[in-house]
């Protein structure tokens, strides 16, 4: 298992107008990806599918489990 935080950036369209989207979102993966994961360099752009669900039974904050993970070119 490994922990951690992805950071996201965009242009978004909303109401008409662009706007720039920033958020930092906790994550984890599991098995195969968490090994990728182990083995990348801090900072690498990734592309990640998964989904949300609470941290722990007890706990509402979100985390994003993911499923598969794509490095991009030159990460």
């Amino acid at each position: 298992m490994v922990e951690f935080r992805l950071e996201h950036g965009s242009e978004q369209e909303e109401a008409g107008r662009k706007r720039e989207v920033k958020a930092e979102i906790p994550a984890v993966a599991f098995e195969a990806q968490a090994r990728l994961l182990a083995k990348a360099k801090m900072n690498a752009e990734v592309k990640v599918e998964g989904f949300l669900s609470a941290k722990t039974k007890r706990s509402k904050r979100l985390v994003l489990h993911v499923t598969n993970i794509e490095f991009m070119e030159g990460a």
